[in-house]
Formats: C-alpha cells, sequence, structure tokens
C-alpha cells in the first residue's frame, strides 16, 4: 500500500488570531512613525541649487585699495661739510629721497545688498581705512565704486551705498532668533578670492561671544574661510540670518567652526546707520558683573538673576538715585538674567527715553526713573578725559612668543585702529607650538581665556589662572589683519 501524506486542520484559538493581529498592526504603525521621524529629522533638501541661484544675484565681490606709506630706505651718510654732502642733497631733491614711498594694498571681503536702491551691508573690518572700495556683482552689472554710509565698530558692521543705473537685486533679513541649533544655513561670498562660491551647513550653536559688547554669533559648519568676510548666512527661505564674520581654526582655514552675527542684531545697526550714518545706543550709566554663586549666598540671594551694580560714575543712573550694590532685576519691564542681557536691552532703548529700572537695595526693591543717555557721547567723553602719558612698552615671551605691549607707533605699523588693545606677537620660535598652530609676528593676542588682555602681566596672570583651574590649555582670541579667530596654546608645566 502507498502511503498517503494526511492534512491535518490546526486549530488557533480566536484571542490568539486577534493578538498576532493587534501586534503586526502596532509593528506596522511604528515603522510608519519612525519612517515619519527619520525624514522630518533629516530635513536634508534635494538640492541647494533653487536658494543658491535665487540668492546670488544680490551677494557681492567687495575689494578694497590702501594707500600705505613706506620707508625710503637709509639715506647716505656723509660728513658735515664734506664737498660730498651738496652733492647727495642735491641727488636725493632730485629723486624725492625726502618724500615717503607709498604703495598700494588691496583687501577681499563679501557683502550683500539689502535694497534696490544700492545699499550693501558688510563687515566693518572689510573696508576699514580702505581709500576705494569696488563692488562686484554676480552677473551682468559689473564692477561699481562704493562710498561708506556708516560703521560700528562694536559689531563690525559697515553699510556702503552705490549707484546704479537700474535696480539693483536684494535679499531681506529673517529672524535670527527662530533660528534652532540643527537648522539648515547656506553662506555665499568670497572665500580667498574665489568669488561667489557657496558652501552649505547646519547651526551648530547660538549666543556665542567673541569679544564685543554687543555679540551674538550664530555658529555654524558650513564652510567660512577668508574673504567670506561680510557675506551672508542665509536660512532656507533666501532670508539673512547671519552676517559671517569669524572662524575658529588653528591653521587659518575652516575647519568647520565659522561665526555670523546675527542678524537681529545686525538689522537694528544697519537702521540706525542709515538714518543717522551712526549708530546710537541708550546709555544707563552703571558699571556692572554678574552675581556668582558665593556672592548671591553673601547677599542672601535665592539666584544669580540680575546685574550688580558696582560703580556709578556721573550719568543718568546717578542722577536717578541707582547706587553702588544695587543689583538691577528688571530694565523697562524687561527682567534682567545678566549683565551682557541689560548692556544688550540697554544698547536697544531709545536715546532719551525715560524708563523704569527695579533695583534691589537692603533686601528691598525700588523703582528709579530713569532718562537714558547715549553711549557713544559718554565713550568719547571718558577717552578724552583719559590722561595719556607715553611709556615704553613692555616686552617678554611667553610661550614661545615675543609679546610686546600696544603703543601709538605699533598700532600705526599695523594700521590698527587708536583705540586697538591686545598685545603684538613681535618674534616667535618656529619650534613651539604656537608657530605650530599659525601664529606669526603681527598677530594681535586680544583676549586670553575669554578675558581681554592689554599687558603681558594680565596675559600671565590669565595663564597662572588657567593652571591653577587644572586646564590644560587656555584659550585665545588672535587678530590678523582685522580678522578674529580662537586658538588653543597648552600651558601645561
Amino acid at each position: 500500500m502507498t502511503a498517503q501524506a494526511r492534512s491535518i486542520p490546526i486549530q488557533i484559538p480566536q484571542t490568539r488570531l486577534r493578538a498576532q493581529a493587534l501586534i503586526a498592526l502596532l509593528v506596522a504603525v511604528s515603522v510608519f512613525f519612525s519612517s515619519a521621524l527619520r525624514v522630518e529629522a533629516r530635513g536634508v533638501p534635494e538640492s541647494f541649487a533653487d536658494l543658491a541661484e535665487q540668492v546670488s544675484p544680490a551677494v557681492v565681490n567687495i575689494t578694497t585699495s590702501t594707500l600705505i606709506a613706506q620707508d625710503t630706505g637709509p639715506h647716505p651718510m656723509v660728513p658735515e661739510g664734506s664737498p660730498f654732502e651738496e652733492f647727495f642733497r642735491d641727488f636725493l631733491d632730485r629723486n624725492g629721497g625726502d618724500q615717503p614711498r607709498t604703495r598700494r594694498s588691496s583687501a577681499l571681503g563679501s557683502g550683500f545688498v539689502i535694497s534696490e536702491d544700492g545699499y550693501i551691508v558688510t563687515n566693518n573690518h572689510v573696508i576699514e581705512g580702505a581709500d576705494e572700495i569696488q563692488i562686484e556683482f554676480y552677473d551682468g552689472i559689473g564692477v561699481l565704486d562704493a562710498t561708506v554710509v556708516g560703521t560700528d565698530p562694536n559689531t563690525d558692521i559697515a553699510l556702503l551705498k552705490v549707484e546704479a543705473d537700474e535696480p539693483l537685486p536684494f535679499v531681506s533679513f529673517g529672524d535670527s532668533d527662530l533660528m534652532r541649533v540643527g537648522d539648515w544655513v547656506l553662506a555665499v561670498g568670497n572665500p580667498l578670492g574665489q568669488g561667489f562660491s557657496v558652501s552649505a551647513g547646519i547651526i551648530s550653536a547660538r549666543g556665542r561671544e567673541l569679544s564685543g559688547t554687543y555679540d551674538d554669533f550664530i555658529q555654524t559648519d558650513a564652510a567660512i574661510n577668508r574673504g567670506n568676510s561680510g557675506g551672508p548666512l542665509f536660512n532656507m527661505d533666501g532670508e539673512v540670518i547671519g552676517v559671517n564674520t569669524a572662524i575658529l581654526s588653528p591653521t587659518g582655514g575652516s575647519i568647520g567652526i565659522g561665526f555670523s552675527m546675527a542678524s537681529n542684531v545686525v538689522n537694528k545697526v544697519v537702521t540706525q546707520l542709515k538714518e543717522f550714518g551712526e549708530t546710537r545706543r541708550g546709555w544707563l550709566g552703571v558699571r556692572i558683573q554678574d552675581v556668582t554663586e558665593d556672592m548671591a549666598n553673601a547677599m542672601g540671594l535665592d539666584s544669580t538673576a540680575g546685574a550688580l551694580v558696582t560703580d556709578v560714575p556721573d550719568g543718568p543712573a546717578k542722577d536717578a538715585g541707582i547706587q553702588a550694590g544695587d543689583l538691577i532685576i528688571s530694565f523697562d519691564g524687561q527682567d534682567v538674567a545678566d549683565t551682557r542681557e541689560l548692556v544688550r536691552i540697554v544698547g536697544d532703548a531709545e536715546v532719551g527715553k525715560t524708563v523704569r529700572v527695579v533695583v534691589l537695595r537692603d533686601g528691598a526693591t525700588q523703582t528709579m526713573k530713569v532718562t537714558l543717555g547715549r553711549r557713544e557721547d559718554a565713550v568719547a567723553a571718558d577717552t578724552q578725559t583719559q590722561p595719556t602719558v607715553p611709556q615704553a612698552p613692555v616686552e617678554k615671551t611667553v610661550l614661545g612668543m615675543d609679546l610686546s605691549e600696544l603703543t601709538d607707533e605699533l598700532r600705526t605699523d599695523l594700521g590698527l585702529d587708536a583705540n586697538a588693545t591686545g598685545l603684538v606677537v613681535t618674534d616667535i620660535d618656529q619650534a613651539s607650538e604656537a608657530w605650530e598652530k599659525g601664529l606669526r609676528p603681527g598677530d594681535v593676542i586680544v583676549e586670553a581665556g575669554q578675558n581681554r588682555v592689554t599687558t603681558v602681566a594680565e596675559f600671565e596672570d590669565r595663564i597662572a589662572a588657567a593652571r591653577d583651574g587644572g586646564r590644560q590649555s587656555i584659550l585665545l582670541l588672535i587678530r590678523r589683519d582685522g580678522d578674529p579667530r580662537f586658538v588653543a596654546l597648552s600651558v601645561a608645566n
């Protein structure tokens, strides 16, 4: 007999069928939502081509030219009364021997048009000291000469103007406060002279400070190099949300850490430059510092919020009755978190406006009415009253660098602003870490350990503080030809 396979029916309980169906449904829903989340998290544009095509016509290359005096070199030494004295004098006179020779120095940068009638935004350090400024446009317009409408060294912003025969393509400012870490951005500019280059990346961090009082930098990994300064950082809607200003680099090239001044800061500055040709920031007239945990405990405070008044010179605050030791906790209806926020909201306030300032004094709050002055006038007056005593610069070798404190002569030689501060690298050991990380003679060390340094002693104090704090390195803010960047140097003994 041939054996036949038997068909045996399998009985599956209904409850088990329902459980399997539920599991299958849950798996399907999970796959759907996880896929949706992956798409939303990536948010990767298929291409940046349309955006680049949209905004590029409003981005410009900037070339500046500056006339620099040069030493004519050594003159022949002729004994007084020698028969050759008159000969050499006549020879030098015929050849302009006593007249300083000059040469032209050129620099490159970027900018962007913000109105069809030719207003252009760039960095102040791109055009500072320039005799001639030329604007090269993306397509069809060619090269136009620009004039300076106004500058703001505090935020490193300048406003230029060109005259064109036809309306110019322009871009608008977006709201930088809406940007989040992880959002896509596009940088357009003139890196290393390679004009109209586009790079893409994301926002890496927000609210960065470099060295300015009004700093609010967006950090991005979009490639930014020398020549990108003054160029725009766009959001995906083609709005300018930052002005590319500085990079953090040990070599001088992009390593993916660039800084753009937030558009909400720039827009306010540009509005004032356009209207007045200068900035007009509110001035309260106090010297302040942040409250530490130890200070809060000693003062019996529940938090470190607020700005502690350390001094009240003659000015609006003194007239209103604010005293040293007062803790400013509110300004014009806005809570004050720290000194940086107070400086920002006071600077944004209208000159001449009367505001309410709430202070904490002896455990009780008091409200003062203060009529704000103008910060720029106060700074100018303070500068004029400072006695100037010429002193020989202090020079010393630290971390393999020969450092000199700035003098008026050095500022002139380096083409620096009269108010520039820091330490000049006059020479450097080529076997040192500083040389390896790109520092060179002529660089100016502005900050060490995120504190300004104006003397060699202050620099050594910052190094000692880093060592005492158990740190292996110290962060230096360096300026070269006006461009800022950070460099970390080892301080290990």
